[in-house]
């Protein structure tokens, strides 16, 4: 009987400790909650006050996103380089542009991305308006040879004239090219994808794993929050490229070529790494396509650390939490509009 109730008592303290331990049996990692405070969830809207949203403008932008005839070879969108349905970035280093020309740089994600502090990897753009009316023009990109013909196309379908009519309702000549631009950035401001990371930072513990949690601690004591931080995890400062150890490849000055000022000699834009584990290769040459190097190169040449194996993978298990939900009915492509005209 004293036997029976031994093991009795024995088996309701195993069952006591297990609850107070994580899932599998593994006790709960704890979170660096000093660390965490410079983390944010993502906004469900990436509002702005000079190009309020609108559904007409969204569903005009849309269009225009997956619109072909805004390339001079009929050929090119926005999706083309930003594809929606690839987490929105080219999986190629560069992206190839008219006729087969090959960009110069790597085509970030446009996930996330208009709430950053400037667009383009060298900032030249302020906002996702101003950014979505280069590459329409841009020789090597989708070459149309100026604005005026980009409309006249549109001008030729009378399904786009009565989108911009509905987009711009208050405007006596609705279709204009900096119109084109506000279309495509209303849509794109609510191409937000939220993730396991956020519903963590809304006080669901156990919406990331433990190693995950680990993966955090060892991402903010190696110093990568420095530069990654707030609800995108990056967008929103400059940094030198090869801070601390010279970068490999130099002959990109970055906005050095924007603002004429030596001191901008090598430095981009911080890319926020949401989605991080799906927009490959990395860098804003795309020189790297494994995320275990792209994690080991940042902490040697910005922090000038060498990062043991377990901590690479510690730091990559949770920028697997970074991963976001795609809006897959957002971001389904439109029907064709009526043929424009193909002047």
């Amino acid at each position: 009987m004293r036997v029976r109730m031994l093991a009795a008592g024995l088996a309701v303290f195993a069952l006591v400790g297990a609850g107070c331990k994580g899932g599998g049996g593994e006790a709960a990692v704890q979170v660096d909650t000093l660390q965490l405070a410079a983390f944010a969830p993502l906004p469900e809207v990436m509002v702005s006050q000079a190009n309020p949203i609108s559904d007409a403008k969204i569903e005009l932008g849309r269009r225009l996103f997956f619109e072909t005839q805004l390339s001079a070879g009929n050929d090119l969108s926005c999706n083309s380089c930003h594809a929606l349905s690839g987490f929105g970035a080219d999986t190629g280093a560069v992206s190839i542009g008219h006729l087969g020309k090959k960009g110069g740089r790597n085509s970030p994600t446009v996930y996330n991305a208009a709430a950053h502090l400037a667009q383009f990897w060298d900032g030249r753009a302020a906002d996702v308006e101003a950014q979505a009316l280069g590459p329409i023009l841009n020789p090597v990109e989708m070459a149309m040879p100026a604005a005026p013909a980009v409309l006249n196309r549109l001008k030729g379908s009378p399904e786009y004239r009565r989108l911009f009519a509905a987009a711009f309702p208050d405007e006596r000549d609705p279709m204009t090219y900096a119109n084109l631009g506000r279309a495509i950035g209303a849509f794109e401001r609510k191409l937000v994808t939220p993730s396991r990371w956020d519903r963590y930072l809304n006080h669901e513990d156990t919406a990331i794993t433990n190693q995950e949690k680990e993966g955090f601690n060892t991402f903010t004591a190696t110093g990568c929050q420095t530069c990654h931080t707030g609800a995108f995890v990056g967008g929103s400062m400059f940094q030198k490229t090869g801070l601390v150890l010279p970068w490999p490849d130099t002959t990109d000055v970055g906005r050095e070529a924007v603002t004429h000022q030596p001191s901008d000699r090598m430095v981009f834009k911080v890319p926020s790494l949401r989605n991080i584990d799906n927009t490959a290769p990395y860098f804003h040459n795309g020189a790297v396509r494994s995320l275990d190097t792209a994690v080991v190169w940042m902490a040697r040449h910005q922090l000038g650390k060498e990062l043991q194996p377990d901590q690479v993978a510690q730091i990559v298990s949770w920028l697997h939490a970074l991963r976001g939900a795609q809006p897959l009915e957002y971001i389904a492509q439109p029907q064709p509009a009526a043929a424009p005209g193909s002047q």
